[in-house]
């Protein structure tokens, strides 16, 4: 059979918590900046090399804030990244120990098979640390001023972008030099990230302002909204699921809207026109979700198959058609926001990028999907306008990938740009062409997100229902204070950024002991001291609650993908 015509959206979902400190203002955590340099750098080159390629882009505000806050750092000179600091301190022999302590416990976090092996320089610097350490941390005292550069250098190497190193003379030169970096090499290298990091949004901008991508938001903070909304629309899809003691996010509606409202005005000062859509975080949607992208002018929203799936099993439990013949296409959802057009994402395809891929030679794996694709084309009814939605991070399949992704996403996309039959696109491209009869009616919206088509990644277990009971406690403080009239303005703006970045679904993510010790640890806390910070804000006592660790486990597995993506199903 012939492959009929497909169109084709591929969206990128960039996003990272909020790692500052609202109370020091230091980051605690890297991502941000080691994502920008290798990851969001390299997906916006490949579009650039690839003028005919088109996407959508969907970058989350409070990681465009961060983004923004590293470029006013790199402006005035006072860094607040702990790395960045010290890879521009001068003389790193009189560093203080916690300071040497964090380049060690730091340096190394990577995947060490794509971004360490490569590179024997590095590799040789990290089995001198562990043959120190071997013989006890003590031993480790007399690795030199010289060791600790070198190593801050190769770290910020391995995780600069393929297409900075494929066109950067000093890059080149630092990677063939292998060490006994001098301050003026770490100071070419900081000045490196720095450009790269205050160019970064503009040329999403340009890209966006040329038609060849479209730029979508997400709720500021990325909370998992439905779950905010209502607790119980979990149960859509796990009946028997397990909830937080409390019944309630108070007031969990009107801050969804507020998220969203803060995303678009945001959107609008960045790039200088309004969304078109929604992806929601964790592509979870729900009913009442629809209705508030709806009360905000939101054109379409994404989730994932397997809410689709659970959506039409509760609408026609006598079953319904074979999967080329619902996924392919909208969704308006009957009753609801019927302005709000819904697409779902093909999970098998994404999750190929997403984990498969990585495995295979670039070119390969690029005719792999293609093929897919063209497959796809040829399951479909003649002359129906279809569409094929991949949607995933944007960042955090790429680490796995040799060279960062670049030999799948260049070859991708160039298959892409001359084939004759798939047509890439977005979704405000596609929404204008589309005809009387394109889109689908879903009788009923089965709460979901795009994890197996639940919110059990969120919600459900003892430890991640503990952490909903700590947040609901807090808010109701909140709440109470601002309702006294004690808090200035100012105060009240600080107060109401730490409750929204305590709402991030991410704190919630990371609790379970399907993750790593390590990781669950470290978000434990990361969202106690926020929790802690709010109380902090509204001049209240800190609970001792927030003291003890949510996790008594703290987690006891290595997650594929270190824990950052999970499959569909």
């Amino acid at each position: 059979m012939e492959t009929q015509s497909l169109n084709l959206v591929l969206l990128w979902h960039m996003h990272q918590p909020d790692y500052r400190n609202y109370e020091t203002g230091e980051f605690t955590l890297p991502w941000v900046y080691l994502h920008a340099i290798k990851d969001y750098t390299d997906m916006v080159a490949h579009l650039e090399a690839h003028p005919r390629m088109k996407a959508v882009v969907n970058f989350v505000p409070v990681l465009l804030d961060q983004i923004e806050d590293y470029a006013a750092q790199f402006a005035n000179g006072e860094m607040r990244d702990p790395l960045l600091r010290l890879l521009a301190t001068p003389d790193l022999d009189r560093i203080s120990a916690s300071d040497r302590l964090r380049i060690f416990d730091s340096c190394f976090r990577s995947n060490h098979v794509t971004m360490m092996q490569p590179y024997p320089a590095y590799k040789r610097l990290h089995d001198m640390h562990e043959t120190l350490r071997g013989r006890g941390e003590a031993e480790l005292a007399y690795l030199s001023g010289q060791y600790l550069a070198d190593l801050l250098v190769w770290y910020n190497l391995a995780w600069t972008g393929e297409s900075v190193r494929r066109s950067n003379e000093a890059v080149v030169r630092l990677m063939t030099q292998g060490g006994g970096f001098t301050y003026s090499d770490r100071m070419h290298l900081f000045n490196l990230i720095a450009e790269l990091m205050t160019g970064l949004i503009p040329r999403y901008r340009k890209l966006a302002e040329a038609g060849q991508i479209e730029l979508s938001t997400t709720p500021h903070y990325h909370p998992l909204a439905p779950l905010l909304i209502d607790f119980n629309s979990a149960r859509d899809s796990m009946p028997d699921l397990s909830l937080p003691m409390e019944e309630a996010y108070p007031g969990g509606r009107g801050r969804v809207g507020i998220q969203l409202a803060s995303a678009i005005k945001s959107h609008e000062k960045r790039f200088g026109i309004t969304p078109a859509g929604v992806w929601p975080a964790e592509g979870a949607v729900s009913g009442q979700l629809l209705d508030i992208i709806a009360e905000h002018n939101g054109g379409w929203c994404a989730s994932g198959e397997g809410v689709l799936a659970n959506s039409l099993h509760h609408s026609y439990p006598e079953g319904y058609p074979e999967r080329s013949r619902y996924l392919y296409r909208p969704y308006r959802v009957e009753g609801r926001a019927e302005n709000v057009l819904c697409f779902f994402r093909d999970e098998k395809l994404s999750d190929m990028i997403g984990f498969e891929y990585a495995k295979w030679f670039g070119r390969d794996a690029a005719e792999h999907l293609v093929h897919s694709l063209e497959d796809i084309g040829r399951s479909i009814p003649p002359g129906e306008n279809s569409i094929v939605s991949v949607i995933l991070d944007g960042e955090n399949a790429w680490e796995y990938y040799p060279y960062n992704g670049y030999y799948f996403l260049n070859d991708l996309y160039e298959i892409l740009e001359n084939h004759g039959a798939i047509r890439t696109t977005t979704y405000h491209g596609y929404i204008a062409s589309m005809k009387q009869g394109d889109a689908a009616t879903l009788p009923v919206l089965a709460a979901g997100s795009w994890v197996y088509g639940t919110f059990s990644t969120w919600i459900g277990d003892r430890d991640k229902n503990r952490a909903w009971d700590l947040l609901c406690a807090a808010k109701r403080s909140y709440d109470l204070v601002i309702q006294s009239g004690r808090l200035t303005e100012e105060e009240r703006t600080k107060a109401e950024r730490q409750l929204a970045s305590c709402e991030s679904s991410d704190w919630f993510w990371w609790l379970g002991d399907y993750n790593s010790p390590h990781v669950v640890a470290s978000f434990d806390k990361l969202f106690r001291d926020n929790l802690a910070n709010l109380y902090t804000l509204l001049k209240l006592p800190v609970p001792v609650t927030l003291l003890e660790p949510i996790s008594h486990s703290h987690g006891g597995a290595v997650p594929e993908a270190g824990g950052t993506m999970r499959r569909a199903s």
